[in-house]
């Protein structure tokens, strides 16, 4: 497995892809919303398994957002490794903690990951979702 930068047409294409794929057509979450404008402040990570867009997510400042595996590849560690480039990117670049809203199904991917719950559950797209966040 590869995880890299997003940097460059096919790599933007393939991100949005996996998001559109994944948020849009699988969680039926509205586009405008999953595609809210922010992107190109974004750091785009993209995860390949033999040159196959199977991943994606990204970091805006120190939130960590869009964190999406393609149906048929998750529980195969791509989430993980997404992750932990993600952590490594942002300590190579001064970032001392990491924030996510995760939705609540996932919550235990990222305990088990090092983050902490903080706050009360909430609702984002119509999503209960959880902010956690880790000590880099």
């Amino acid at each position: 497995m590869e995880i890299r930068v997003a940097k460059n047409q096919k790599e933007f294409v393939d991100h949005f892809m996996v998001r559109g794929k994944v948020f849009v057509i699988g969680q039926q979450i509205d586009w405008e919303i999953e595609f809210d404008g922010l992107d190109d402040e974004c750091v785009l990570f993209n995860a390949y398994i033999d040159s196959k867009i199977v991943g994606a997510a990204r970091l805006y400042h120190n939130k960590v957002g869009r964190v999406a595996t393609l149906k048929e590849y998750r529980n195969q560690g791509v989430g993980t490794a997404i992750m932990k480039a993600i952590e490594e990117h942002a300590k190579q670049i001064g970032i001392p903690e990491i924030i996510l809203n995760a939705q609540l199904y996932v919550k235990e991917f990222y305990l088990h990951l090092g983050y902490i719950p903080e706050g009360e559950i909430f609702q984002e797209a119509e999503i209960d979702h959880i902010r956690m966040i880790k000590k880099l």
